[in-house]
């Protein structure tokens, strides 16, 4: 990796001829003071760090939206302007860091800073040419010299100040010329001021057009995926950055009609806010963009987020919110929520299916057919969930699936059969695969998925379920149990079997505040006739704390009889 060294004049000459921004880049945040500082840098001889640049071929120019620096910043209205692309008939450079310091070299030498202070101001970078350098060891953060953004250049009566538009000394190429140009302006001054300010003049003029004060690197590869990543590292530093963030700054650019940052993310929210609440990201709601467009590919690369697939997006934005939002109110009622929905790629062949079925109600529809396609729906999403079928090469498995999908007719049944041979997997669980389910930990990845599969007929409609410990937790620390007298053996058999699946159980959340730390025995009582058969419990002499291991061999019966019923 070569670094080239470069010079601020030559910088800012560069700036919006050679040099533009891409759209994942943000606009100018740094205030006045801090460019003060910049400047303050760069007399001080302080490096002010290296930039990082891409260089975009010409045959390229035209698959993303690129922008101008700013140059006469405005607080009321920061936003750089788009350029046209269409008179630049060569490759262009764009900055992936180093933005926030090259735009404020620009608006400190060729533009101005408008700000609201008491009244809106518009002001240009000045240097005091009568202050003396300061040096100050005890207070590195104190600057040396003095620059400030200034309304004018007009002078003040105070005979300590003599403020210079800093932008003039790109007028000239010599540093003699600079000082000349101001011989009659410093006249009325003593002659150790005068000699103060050509020094400094002489210094911002070496500063600025001979010494080279940082180095760049200039990335050449075409793969935007691999620039997308070099950004996201160069900016790591600072606010963390999204993958998705610098796709919809893209997609932002290239919609026609529609605000494509506001509508993600507010969509993405509304998605999360359904039944008992979901964590998509706005990376799920772009992949699912590209997914439930039929003519699009399906990874989710930046070269697949082309100004055409992402009006092809656009045109069916609606029909991908419907299908989406429906796929996760259908699963809502299902019992599904953030903690047992553990592979979201699932519910795209989901949302697939009833976007082409074009039934925005399906959810709550009570039709006999979409009863039956529901109870598919569910089936095979726990069973392709449950045998990670979503694992590994994900994309060639939705690719196959959704090719299934498009051969299907809008009115046929979900083709559970079809998909269930595509992944390769049966809708049961075997004797092995259920021994391994009976081990899952409480609050495991899969055991509250595990848990909704226990109660087939629940309504999970509007209610939230907790994970609950049958046997109260609290009761099974080592010295509680030798407290009751039990030996090294029966302490293990407690200790490793009370996190498990025979002791866990779904309640609302109502249920569960109210049963708490109770014992099961004295809660049990308090439960109607139905609750034995609802949640698995076993018919046993006691159900006492002493009892606790016989409960769990005799219950895991049960649920290895109901997990197999599922065949």
């Amino acid at each position: 990796m070569e670094y080239i060294p470069i010079r601020v004049s030559d910088i800012v000459r560069r700036v919006n001829r050679d040099w533009y921004l891409p759209a994942i880049q943000r606009e100018l945040v740094w205030k006045t003071d801090r460019i003060e500082r910049l400047f303050d840098s760069i007399m001080a001889d302080f490096p002010i760090g290296s930039f990082l640049f891409w260089k975009l071929e010409q045959k390229n120019k035209d698959e993303w939206p690129v922008y101008e620096f700013v140059r006469e910043y405005d607080d009321e209205n920061p936003h750089n302007s788009l350029v046209s692309m269409a008179g630049i008939q060569k490759d262009i450079t764009l900055v992936l860091d180093g933005q926030q310091r090259i735009t404020s070299l620009f608006v400190g030498l060729r533009g101005s800073y408008r700000y609201f202070y008491y009244r809106w101001r518009k002001a240009k970078l000045h240097l005091n040419l009568l202050k003396e350098p300061v040096t100050n060891d005890e207070n590195p953060e104190e600057l040396t010299y003095e620059f400030s953004f200034r309304e004018n250049a007009e002078q003040s009566d105070n005979r300590e100040e003599f403020w210079y538009p800093v932008g003039r000394i790109l007028d000239f190429d010599d540093a003699e010329d600079a000082k000349s140009d101001m011989k009659e302006a410093l006249s009325q001054f003593s002659d150790p001021q005068k000699d103060n300010a050509y020094k400094l003049l002489g210094r911002l003029h070496n500063r600025i057009h001979t010494t080279l004060v940082g180095n760049y690197y200039e990335e050449k590869s075409q793969d935007y995926d691999k620039v997308l990543q070099v950004f996201v590292r160069a900016n790591s530093a600072g606010q963390p950055l999204e993958y998705s963030d610098l796709l919809l700054a893209t997609a932002t650019a290239k919609w026609e009609t529609l605000d494509a940052r506001s509508e993600i993310h507010n969509f993405t929210d509304s998605l999360n806010d359904i039944g008992a609440g979901y964590k998509f990201g706005k990376d799920f709601v772009l992949k699912a963009c590209l997914y439930l467009c039929e003519s699009l590919p399906i990874q989710y690369k930046v070269k697949n987020f082309t100004k055409t697939n992402l009006l092809t997006i656009e045109a069916n934005w609606e029909f991908i919110k419907d299908a989406l939002a429906c796929t996760v109110r259908l699963m809502s009622r299902f019992g599904f929520h953030s903690k047992n929905v553990v592979a979201p790629l699932a519910l795209l062949p989901i949302a697939y299916y009833l976007l082409k079925r074009g039934n925005s109600n399906f959810d709550t529809s009570s039709k006999a057919e979409d009863a039956e396609a529901q109870v598919a729906i569910r089936r095979w999403f726990v069973f392709s969930t449950l045998k990670n079928a979503f694992g590994g090469s994900s994309d060639t498995t939705l690719r196959r699936l959704r090719e299934i999908l498009i051969g299907c007719d809008s009115d046929a049944p979900f083709p559970a059969g079809e998909l269930y041979k595509s992944l390769e997997i049966e809708p049961s669980l075997s004797d092995t695969e259920i021994d391994r389910v009976l081990d899952f930990q409480y609050q495991g990845r899969y055991t509250n998925l595990v848990l909704s599969l226990l109660y087939p007929d629940r309504d999970w409609k509007d209610a939230v379920f907790h994970e609950d410990h049958i046997f109260p937790q609290s009761e099974f620390n080592v010295r509680s149990l030798k407290k009751r007298g039990y030996d090294d053996a029966q302490v293990q058999q407690y200790v490793s079997g009370f996190n498990t699946l025979p002791n866990l159980q779904l309640l609302t959340d109502s249920e569960n505040m109210s049963k708490n730390a109770t014992p099961f025995d004295e809660w049990l009582n308090t439960r109607d006739a139905t609750f034995r058969s609802k949640h698995l419990i076993p018919d046993i002499p006691s159900y006492g704390f002493d009892y606790f291991v016989e409960f769990s061999k005799t219950r895991t019966k049960l649920i290895v009889s109901a997990l197999k019923s599922l065949s």
